[in-house]
C-alpha cells in the first residue's frame, strides 16, 4: 500500500498569522503472508534500492509470529466498476489564499456582539494519493483532495468566559461553507453560551444538534463492527434481523457517495465498495465487515476495510448519515416542556457489553418548547439499546462530515445535575 500526498494548512489568531506548515508525504507499507502468519512494515524512503530488505525483514517477522486462522487476503478480485466520485478538485490554494479565508472567518466571529477574544482561525488543503497492488491480481488507485476551515470565538470575561467553534470540511472548494457564516456561528454560540446553569436532576428528553447526533450513530456502528462481534464484545452481538432503531430509521454507509468525505472506489483489501443500509426501517442488517471478521462469523466482506500504510485492516464506515424526518428542529421540540438541547459532549463512558451509556454534556435548556438559557456541568445517561428504539430525526440533514445525522430527539433519559 502507498499513501502519498501534500497539506499546506495555516493559523491565525487575532489578525495575525500565527503558523504555516506545509507538509508532503510518501509511505508504503508491505503486508506479507506465510500460510496464516502475517506481518506489516512500512518505510518513507522512496528509493527502491530499499525495497528487497523492507520484504527481508517482513517475511523475518511472518516467521516469528503465530498463526491466525481467519488471516489471508480476498478470496475473490471482482473487478471494479468505474464510479464517478468525483474526489480531486485540482484546486491547490496557495498561502495568500488560505490567510484571506481565515481572516474573513475570525473576523466575522470578533464582529459579534459579546465576543471578547478568539483562539483564532485554521484554513487547510490537502491532496492524498492511495494505491493497493496484491499477488492475488488486484490494483488499483485514486486521488482524494480535502479543504478545512474551522474558527473558534471567546465570550465574556474572565473565569465566566466561554468558547465556541465552526467548522467546514469538503473534497472541492466550491463546497466548503462560507468563511463569514462559520465566523458568524462561532462568535453567536460562544455569546448565548455565557452564564450557564446547572439544572437539578431530572429525567427528561434530549434533543442532540447535529455536530453532536453523528455520536450516537457512532456508537451504534461501533457495536455493529464485524470484528467487535466475532470477539463477542458487541451489546448488538445478538441482535442481528432485529429491531433495533425506531420503526421508518435507516442508517446509511455509501462510499461511493460522489464527493464524499470518505468515499473510495475499493476497500483497503481491495474490494470494490458499494451502498449499505446498516439498519433498514429500524432493522438491522448488516455488520461491518473486511475478510478477517467475515471468516470469523461465516459471512462474506461487504467492502468495509480500512487500513494505515502500516496497519492491518479492520472494518469501520465511509459515508454515514441516517436518514432524515418530516419534522424541522423546532418542530421537534416543540411539545417538550423541559429538556436539554446538546450541543456539546465531554468525555465517554461506554460498556461496549451492555450498551450502557454517560457523557458530559452543554447546551441550551428547552423550555415550553424554545430553546432557554445555557447549563453545563451535566452527565446524561442510559442505555444504547433503549436510546436506539426511543430517537426521532428532524429533517435537517446536512452532508458536512464523514458522519452526518439530523438533529436527534432521545426520550427518556436521566440528566445528573444539581
Amino acid at each position: 500500500m502507498l499513501a502519498a500526498g501534500a497539506s499546506l494548512s495555516l493559523q491565525m489568531r487575532l489578525g495575525e498569522v500565527e503558523n504555516v506548515e506545509r507538509a508532503e508525504g510518501f509511505d508504503i507499507g508491505l503486508r506479507v503472508f506465510l500460510g496464516k502468519r502475517q506481518a506489516i512494515v512500512s518505510t518513507t524512503d522512496a528509493d527502491p534500492r530499499g525495497f528487497a530488505g523492507l520484504a527481508e525483514r517482513a517475511v523475518a517477522m511472518a516467521r516469528a509470529v503465530p498463526e491466525d486462522p481467519f488471516g489471508g487476503l480476498p478470496d475473490r478480485v471482482p473487478a471494479l466498476a468505474d464510479l464517478p466520485l468525483d474526489m480531486d478538485d485540482g484546486v491547490e490554494p496557495d498561502v495568500a489564499r488560505l490567510t484571506e479565508r481565515a481572516r474573513r472567518a475570525e473576523d466575522a466571529a470578533r464582529a459579534i456582539a459579546g465576543v471578547t477574544n478568539s483562539e483564532g482561525a485554521e484554513a487547510g488543503w490537502s491532496r492524498t494519493v492511495i494505491a493497493l497492488a496484491a499477488s492475488n491480481g488486484f490494483a488499483g488507485t485514486y486521488t482524494r483532495s480535502g479543504h478545512s476551515l474551522s474558527v473558534t470565538a471567546l465570550a465574556g470575561q474572565g473565569t465566566g468566559m466561554e468558547r465556541d467553534y465552526d467548522y467546514a470540511s469538503a473534497t472541492h472548494l466550491s463546497d466548503l461553507d462560507d468563511p463569514e457564516t462559520l465566523g458568524r456561528n462561532a462568535g453567536e454560540r460562544a455569546v448565548r453560551r455565557l452564564n450557564p446553569i446547572r439544572p437539578p436532576t431530572a429525567r427528561l428528553s434530549v434533543v442532540y444538534d447535529p455536530r453532536v447526533a453523528g455520536s450516537i450513530l457512532g456508537h451504534l456502528v461501533g457495536a455493529a463492527n464485524g470484528a467487535s462481534v466475532a470477539r463477542g464484545t458487541s451489546f448488538l452481538r445478538e441482535r442481528m434481523g432485529t429491531q433495533v432503531m425506531a420503526k421508518g430509521l435507516t442508517l446509511r454507509d455509501d462510499p461511493t457517495r460522489p464527493r464524499g468525505p470518505r468515499s473510495r472506489p475499493f476497500d483497503a483489501e481491495g474490494m470494490p465498495t458499494a451502498p449499505l443500509a446498516i439498519v433498514e426501517d429500524g432493522v438491522l442488517n448488516h455488520w461491518l465487515l473486511d475478510w478477517r471478521a467475515a471468516r470469523q462469523l461465516g459471512l462474506a466482506s461487504n467492502g468495509r476495510a480500512s487500513r494505515s500504510v502500516g496497519g492491518t485492516p479492520s472494518p469501520s464506515t465511509t459515508n454515514l448519515w441516517l436518514e432524515p424526518g418530516t419534522l424541522s428542529p423546532e418542530a421537534l421540540m416543540s411539545d417538550i416542556a423541559e429538556g436539554l438541547y446538546v450541543t456539546e459532549m465531554i468525555g465517554s463512558s461506554i460498556n461496549g457489553l451492555t450498551g450502557d451509556y454517560s457523557r458530559g454534556a452543554s447546551g441550551f435548556m428547552i423550555r415550553g418548547g424554545q430553546l432557554a438559557e445555557p447549563f453545563s456541568g451535566v452527565t446524561i445517561a442510559g442505555n444504547l439499546l433503549e436510546m436506539f428504539l426511543n430517537i426521532t430525526p428532524a429533517s435537517d440533514l446536512r452532508f458536512r462530515r464523514g458522519t452526518d445525522s439530523p438533529t436527534l430527539r432521545i426520550e427518556g433519559l436521566t440528566m445528573a445535575g444539581a
